[in-house]
């Protein structure tokens, strides 16, 4: 058989093992896509022509590098342990590395890595590890049937989470396919994970996985199975539920009965209201083939988390067969704040200030009005000049320059005024910034949503928070 392009695309990116390969200065040339899945990658452009310094993988980047130019001179390792950044997490890997040689020159490098984190954790007695799945509870789908006697069950398992793992997961979704039998494939993102493991330790994010994945898997029992994609993500197949009416009904019983993706958490240190986000997709209703499904499935994730996290997506063709990642995508919040301060240069009053505002607010924050209280204590709307309502107690409220809540209880607590307002408009959920120049208020910007549980996040409030910043000199004028 020869050996086209084509031929060594297709067997690179069937690797699970994050692959890549190096020119001789150690800068990226092409990696496979287990890689690119394993960073959040869409495309590789984002490396090509980069070096490992350069991307901020490594806390301490210098037995790396050491490591590379003793293979550019010759020498092959073989499962070197190390880490790496991964979202924001530091990760732990085995990585292997041989030279590539081209007319007996040394021209670049080649190496892949495996992470073990999950396995190091368990090594040291830092995790929650359980087995959710027995060979008995597996012998139910075929795939499992006549796999559990060729494999063991710990390779099948995800070790710390004891669901299936990412390997045997894809196998499993492909053999459905194999066999033309119908299903929805979804996956589920963790909110704010990296937040748990940064304000909490790892040992709390670990019992945050280990309950989600068992609590999904016990929801699901008799008719799915509950994967780990790797880090904070996790995989659903569901043989039952494939006709549109009854996804979404499915969702909903998930995110209000199961106490899977809506609950709060001790951790006797502290304690968090934990949240997923879901994208789903259903074979062959929406895609006939593995790598149309997973695209499909991963769009509809990030739709999701682009709307506010909390939330399902499911696909329905009508509505997202045009809808492009990178539309949906965030830009950085430099060009957020760029145009923001942009835009708001060229006005001269409060009012006209926020309606210039508008464009970029919305989009960030997926709300079609912006709401401010001024010192007559009214709730006023940016685009809605009708809006009128009493926040005459919002300061009861806000005692620090930022307020986020994905329910409106402490509105109601502390500002009743305030929570009568929005409640009576069917807002659910707020954010709200103080307009401050030194110890003097000028005023307050409120951003209301009608969709209970939403989860702020930080480029939001910071953008909102910018934005009270430029507005503070006019709000005393």
């Amino acid at each position: 058989m020869e050996m086209t392009v084509e031929l060594f695309n297709n067997i690179i990116n069937s690797a699970q093992d994050c692959v890549f390969w190096k020119d001789k200065d150690r800068r990226f040339v092409g990696v496979n896509q287990a890689f690119l899945d394993f960073y959040g990658f869409k495309s590789a452009d984002i490396l090509i022509g980069k070096n490992d310094e350069d991307m901020g993988w490594h806390s301490d980047p210098e037995p790396f590098k050491q490591d590379e130019l003793e293979v550019l001179a010759g020498k092959s390792t073989y499962k070197v342990q190390g880490k790496c950044f991964i979202r924001g997490e530091e990760r732990d890997i085995v990585a292997t590395k041989r030279p590539l040689y081209d007319n007996g020159n040394i021209v670049g490098l080649v190496g892949s890595f495996t992470d073990i984190t999950d396995v190091v954790r368990r090594k040291n007695g830092l995790d929650h590890n359980q087995s959710i799945y027995t060979i008995d509870k597996l012998r139910k789908y075929s795939f499992f049937d006549k796999l559990v006697d060729k494999v063991s069950l710990n390779e099948i398992l995800d070790p710390l989470t004891g669901v299936i793992s990412r390997t045997y997961s894809d196998r499993f979704v492909r053999s459905l396919i194999a066999e033309n039998r119908p299903f929805t494939f979804a996956m589920i993102d963790l909110d704010n994970f990296k937040l748990i493991n940064d304000s909490l330790g790892h040992t709390a994010g670990d019992k945050v996985l280990t309950t989600v994945s068992k609590r999904l898997a016990e929801f699901v029992e008799g008719f799915g199975i509950v994967g780990r994609f790797g880090g904070d993500e996790l995989l659903m197949i569901d043989l039952k539920h494939v006709m549109l009416d009854d996804k979404i009904t499915f969702f909903q019983r998930l995110y209000t009965n199961s106490m899977a993706l809506r609950f709060t958490m001790d951790f006797g240190t502290g304690g968090s209201f934990i949240t997923g986000t879901v994208g789903a997709a259903s074979f062959p209703e929406d895609a006939d083939n593995y790598q149309d499904l997973f695209t499909l499935i991963d769009k509809m994730l990030y739709y999701g988390k682009n709307k506010g996290r909390n939330c399902f997506t499911v696909y329905q063709s009508k509505e997202h067969k045009d809808l492009e990642v990178t539309k949906i995508a965030h830009r950085g919040i430099y060009s957020y704040i760029h145009q923001l301060r942009t835009s708001l240069e060229n006005e001269n009053c409060f009012e006209d200030k926020l309606k210039a505002a508008m464009p970029v607010l919305s989009e960030i924050l997926k709300v079609r009005d912006i709401y401010y209280v001024r010192d007559d204590g009214r709730l006023k709307a940016v685009m809605d000049p009708q809006f009128d309502g009493d926040a005459s107690d919002i300061a009861e409220l806000m005692t620090e320059d930022l307020f986020s809540e994905n329910t409106l209880d402490k509105v109601k607590e502390y500002s009743p005024k305030l929570y009568k307002t929005l409640s009576n408009k069917g807002f659910e959920t707020t954010l709200i910034v103080r307009i401050r120049k030194a110890v003097k208020v000028s005023g307050y910007l409120v951003c209301a949503v009608k969709r209970s549980l939403r989860i702020w996040q930080e480029n939001e409030c910071a953008v909102l928070y910018y934005v009270a910043g430029l507005l503070v000199n006019d709000s005393l004028s």
